[in-house]
C-alpha cells in the first residue's frame, strides 16, 4: 500500500511539473525571445561608436548582467550597471505583448517602447506583483495608448509619444526572470 501511495504521489507531482512548464503559444502570436539565446536582440548603444551591438547567437549581454538560462532571460542583480537590451525589429501600430516574469524583492527594472516607460516594481502600492513567483504581464498598444495588465488586473495606462521603436528591457535594480515573451501585431 505504501508503494502504491508513493507511486501515486510521484505521478501527481510529475503531472503538476509538466503542466506548470507547459507553455503553448497562442494563435497569432510570435515569440520575440526564443528562450535559447538573444537572437533578435541587441545591446542598446553599447558599441564604441555608440551604436547597438547585435546579440545573435549569444546567451549573455553586458558581462552577464543579462543571461539566458533554462528558457528564461535573467537580469542578475549581482552584476551592477544600468543597462538596456532591445529588439532589433521595432514595434509599431496596434499590438499585444505578453510574458511571464518572476521578480525578486528588490526588483525595479523597466520596459520601454513607443516613448513610454513602465517600472516592474513589486513595492509599488498600485501593482499586485507577487515576489519570487511567476506573474503574467500583458501590454496592449492601441490607437496611441498603452495599457498594462499584471495578473489580470489593470496596472496602468500611458499615451505613446512615438509611432515606432524597439521593445526595450532595462536592467536597473534587483533581479528578475522573464520568459515566454511574445507579440501579436493586430495592424
Amino acid at each position: 500500500m505504501r508503494l502504491l501511495s508513493c507511486a501515486m504521489f510521484l505521478c501527481a507531482t510529475a503531472t503538476f511539473v509538466v503542466a506548470a512548464d507547459d507553455f503553448k503559444l497562442e494563435p497569432g502570436f510570435t515569440l520575440i525571445f526564443n528562450g535559447k539565446n538573444l537572437d533578435g536582440w541587441q545591446q542598446k548603444g553599447a558599441g564604441k561608436d555608440g551604436k547597438p551591438v547585435l546579440l545573435e547567437g549569444k546567451t549573455e549581454a553586458f558581462d552577464k548582467r543579462y543571461v539566458v538560462k533554462d528558457g528564461e532571460l535573467i537580469i542578475d542583480p549581482a552584476v551592477k550597471g544600468d543597462r538596456y537590451i532591445e529588439t532589433v525589429t521595432p514595434v509599431s501600430g496596434d499590438f499585444t505583448i505578453r510574458f511571464d516574469f518572476k521578480p525578486d524583492d528588490k526588483c525595479n527594472n523597466d520596459l520601454l517602447f513607443l516613448g513610454t516607460k513602465f517600472d516592474i516594481n513589486p513595492t509599488a502600492k498600485n501593482l499586485k506583483i507577487k515576489v519570487g513567483e511567476w506573474n503574467k504581464m500583458e501590454i496592449v498598444a492601441k490607437g496611441g495608448t498603452v495599457t498594462y495588465t499584471i495578473n489580470s488586473e489593470a496596472a496602468g495606462t500611458k499615451k505613446t509619444t512615438m509611432e515606432k521603436g524597439p521593445f526595450t528591457v532595462r536592467a536597473e535594480f534587483g533581479g528578475i526572470a522573464i520568459k515566454n515573451v511574445r507579440i501579436n501585431n493586430t495592424k
